[in-house]
């Protein structure tokens, strides 16, 4: 079981104060790292972090939105160096493709792809020097296979995944050689912010596609979280774990 503690190493996770966010630093802290939570807004973090600390983990929290290189930095500054990044903070758009407003296209891009390209950058810097370090991407299984169930529209989101996924493999190959992995994780169909108004209506499409019947439950995504950050997978990089009840296995 050693091979999964985490004790002694230092994670930041965006977007980290609520949803699939705030579960994956709950296993990281639960694992003994000590964590370090971003968000956009106080209201969501400030809880999140008192609770965390009443739990009687090291937690600290940042406002910072991810699209700003300057936040970012002072974020990095402030917070580095780290072993452990989480690339979490994502939104994304329902529209038809031919009639998304494309200022609402950049929103999506630049928050979950820029960003976390922005914090990538930031910490592979540090990473580097002290040549060792571990990065995770939350991508999704849109990324994987381009289609959503009828009456979902998220060209934005999914071409936002999809880069995501490919610029994992692309870090992980460039900075190997400096004793950093870079995977990522792609779930399916989660309880969250974002699929709050449309999971409820889901339940027949879940069946039919999904081998185990059902979306994923709270719980269920931090495990591989651990795996992927740990020393377990000392031998795993540019790669893309789907936890998706068997989703992305049917081919449908």
């Amino acid at each position: 079981m050693e091979l999964f503690r985490l004790d002694g190493r230092r994670a930041l996770i965006t977007g980290g104060s609520r949803g699939l966010g705030a579960e994956i630093a709950e296993g990281l802290a639960e694992a003994g790292a000590s964590v370090r939570l971003l968000a956009r807004r106080e209201q969501w973090l400030t809880p999140t972090v008192a609770s965390f600390r009443a739990r009687g983990w090291d937690c600290e929290g940042a406002l910072c939105d991810v699209t700003d290189a300057l936040q970012v930095q002072g974020v990095m500054d402030r917070f580095g160096p780290l072993d452990i990044l989480i690339n979490n903070a994502g939104v994304s758009w329902g529209e038809p493709a031919e009639e998304m407003p494309l200022d609402k296209w950049r929103q999506v891009l630049d928050t979950n792809l820029t960003g976390a390209f922005l914090f990538a950058q930031a910490a592979g810097r540090q990473m580097i020097e002290r040549r060792s370090g571990v990065i995770l991407n939350i991508a999704s299984i849109a990324g994987m296979r381009g289609s959503m169930p009828r009456g979902i529209h998220a060209a934005a989101y999914t071409a936002s995944k999809g880069g995501l996924i490919a610029l994992t493999k692309e870090l992980a190959a460039k900075w190997a050689g400096y004793g950093i992995r870079v995977n990522a994780l792609a779930p399916g169909f989660f309880p969250s912010r974002m699929t709050e108004r449309i999971l409820p209506g889901m339940e027949e499409d879940l069946c039919r596609h999904v081998p185990l019947g059902r979306a994923g439950r709270t719980g269920e995504l931090k495990g591989a979280a651990i795996f992927l950050c740990s020393d377990a997978a000392s031998y795993i990089t540019g790669q893309t774990l789907a936890v998706d009840g068997g989703a992305t296995a049917t081919g449908l």
